[in-house]
C-alpha cells in the first residue's frame, strides 16, 4: 500500500471518529418535555428556573419518550410519602408474623378467646371492687349525718377528721376505677376488633399463597 493510500485512510479515520464523537455529545445531551403552569408543553434541554421542581419527560433524538423525572416534593408530600412506607413496611412485617406464628385461623380464635375471657375477669373484678366502694361508701354517708352540717340537731358535733378524710378517699377511690372500668370495656372492644382483624388478614394470605401461579 502506498504512502499516498495510507494517509487517505489516515484522514478518513479521523473524520469517521470526530463524527462519531459529535453524535455522542448530541446524544449526551437530553431533551426534555414538560408543562408550565398554564398548561402549555415546552421542549428544550435546558428548563427554567420556574420550572425546574415540575415533572419532565425525557426524549430521545426522534422525540420518544424515554425517562421520566417526578416533580420535586415539597416537605409535606415527603412526609406523607414516608408515612405511606412506613405503614407499608409495618404491614409487611406483621403479615410475616401471622404466617409464621400461626398454623391456621383457629389459632388465633382460640388466643382471641383466652384474651378476651382474661379481660372479663378483670371487668368483674373491678365491677365487685366498685360494689364494695358503694357499700362503703353508703356507711360513711350515714355516719357523716350524725355530725354537722349534715345534721338537723340542735348542737351536732363537727364532723370527725378521719371520717371526712375517708369519705374523700372512697370518692375519688370509686371515680377511679370507674374509669378503669370503662377503660376495661374499651380494651375489650379493641382486643376483639384487632384479633378479628387479624383473622380476616391471616385468611386472606392463605389463599393468596394456595391460589396457583
Amino acid at each position: 500500500m502506498g504512502m499516498r493510500v495510507r494517509k487517505w485512510l489516515f484522514i478518513m479515520s479521523l473524520l469517521t471518529a470526530g463524527i462519531g464523537f459529535a453524535h455522542a455529545d448530541e446524544a449526551k445531551t437530553p431533551v426534555y418535555k414538560w408543562v408550565d403552569d398554564k398548561g402549555v408543553v415546552h421542549y428544550g434541554d435546558r428548563i427554567p428556573a420556574q420550572d425546574s421542581q415540575k415533572e419532565r419527560a425525557i426524549l430521545n433524538r426522534e422525540g420518544v419518550e424515554v425517562g421520566r423525572l417526578d416533580a420535586q416534593k415539597s416537605a409535606a408530600q415527603i412526609a406523607e410519602q414516608a408515612r405511606r412506607d412506613q405503614d407499608q413496611a409495618r404491614l409487611q412485617q406483621h403479615d410475616s408474623f401471622l404466617l409464621t406464628t400461626y398454623i391456621s385461623a383457629k389459632d388465633i380464635e382460640e388466643l382471641r378467646d383466652a384474651r378476651l375471657a382474661e379481660l372479663k375477669g378483670q371487668h368483674a373484678a373491678a365491677e365487685q371492687y366498685i360494689l364494695n366502694l358503694n357499700a362503703r361508701l353508703a356507711t360513711l354517708q350515714a355516719r357523716s349525718m350524725l355530725f354537722a352540717p349534715y345534721s338537723d340537731r340542735p348542737g351536732a358535733r363537727k364532723m370527725p377528721d378521719d371520717l371526712a378524710e375517708n369519705l374523700v378517699r372512697t370518692l375519688s377511690e370509686l371515680h377511679t376505677q370507674r374509669n378503669i372500668l370503662a377503660a376495661k370495656d374499651k380494651e375489650v372492644s379493641a382486643v376483639r376488633a384487632d384479633f378479628d382483624s387479624d383473622i380476616a388478614r391471616y385468611k386472606t394470605l392463605r389463599a393468596a399463597r394456595l391460589q396457583p401461579r
